[in-house]
């Protein structure tokens, strides 16, 4: 544990729902009732291991069951761990509906085998139902020539590294084959009344188009998705299909908006443990994104920098191809909040490469 990570607090400590299993993380108001929500941990098969999910006892036009909050990637051992959950931690109810946070493969990807599956309607933004259905049907965004052609434009022009980028068309449809035909829209500051509590829908931007995070008074406990994570910073890139966004400013503001709750409330975030602490964590996280940005200013100071060239001044471990494509879109990110602040300048060599300097 870190010393950051030594401000929280995780209640749980270093218990977690082994696979095909799950833990109850809220109970309810009184004990004896149905469990309010259950921890699921799946695993991916990246440096980021896991993705938590979350089962809330729900009822739904009369009918007693379960809604699922994200789904982890399409494929066999997911669906496998899935019919586990489904045989065993059910109490023999069915799955009402299926809540998305957000439109990445590890969210959204089991979505349309899981409605399918249950009969059960989608929820999500639909920003992010939009973004979803287009990146499952495309090469566009997180792989392909349109993102090869991208990042050489920030510097990474080694062609291997071109040539691979190029090689990954396939990344988002291969996670996401496909998706729901329909939706039910969130939008934030909605209400959804699950299982008779009420659910406040909390939206963020930087990470994901519209990401839709969840609070329940009742419990004090907030879904946030990947926009709250306790060990590590959330991935905030720029992609080519928005080559000249700000995500960073937009992700800073987004986490603002998790103030307004109490302290003490237990966030349950995507990757990680659930914890209690969310007030210190955004301020941990507006910290750590100070301190980046102050050294690519202090980078920049030494003579015009293109998104590659800081590549080791934001990331000190050494990267594979799959975090150095996360990685640069979190390095224009950082030079982009910068130069829309007017602190830095751009401009496009003739190489084709943007490089920025300090205006």
């Amino acid at each position: 544990m870190n010393e950051l990570e030594k401000l929280l607090d995780y209640p749980f400590r270093d218990a977690m729902p082994a696979q095909g299993e799950t833990m109850v993380v809220a109970a309810g108001e009184a004990s004896g009732l149905a469990p309010a929500v259950k921890w699921i941990r799946m695993a991916l098969p990246f440096q980021l291991d896991h993705i938590n999910l979350w089962l809330l006892r729900d009822e739904v036009d009369g009918r007693a069951g379960w809604t699922v909050v994200d789904c982890c990637i399409s494929r066999e051992e997911s669906r496998a761990q899935w019919e586990t959950i489904f045989a065993t931690q059910l109490d023999g109810l069915p799955v009402l509906r299926v809540i998305v946070t957000h439109m990445h493969p590890d969210h959204i990807g089991l979505a349309h085998w899981l409605c399918g599956r249950w009969n059960a309607p989608l929820w999500i933004s639909a920003t992010d139902f939009n973004a979803a259905r287009m990146a499952s049907q495309s090469t566009t965004g997180f792989g392909g020539e349109g993102a090869a052609n991208f990042f050489a434009s920030h510097g990474l022009t080694d062609p291997d590294s071109v040539e691979k980028i190029r090689g990954r068309a396939n990344y988002y449809p291969s996670m996401v084959p496909e998706v729901p035909r329909t939706f039910r829209r969130m939008q934030d500051g909605d209400t959804i009344v699950i299982g008779g509590r009420a659910w406040q829908c909390i939206s963020g931007y930087g990470h994901a188009p519209e990401h839709i995070a969840l609070y329940c008074d009742t419990l004090q406990a907030l879904i946030s998705g990947d926009m709250m994570l306790p060990r590590i910073s959330t991935n905030v890139s720029v992609y080519d299909i928005e080559p000249e966004s700000d995500p960073l400013r937009l992700f800073l503001e987004s986490i603002d908006k998790f103030a307004r709750l109490p302290q003490d409330t237990l966030t349950l975030p995507s990757h990680g443990k659930p914890f209690r602490g969310l007030h210190e964590r955004i301020r941990q996280l507006h910290e750590h994104h100070r301190e980046r940005l102050a050294e690519v200013v202090e980078a920049c100071r030494q003579g015009p920098q293109s998104a590659a060239d800081v590549l080791p001044v934001l990331f000190k471990r050494k990267l594979d191809l799959h975090q150095t494509t996360f990685a640069m879109g979190e390095s224009v990110a950082h030079l982009h909040a910068l130069w829309f602040q007017g602190r830095l300048r751009r401009r496009k060599d003739s190489d084709g490469v943007y490089r920025f300097a300090l205006a």
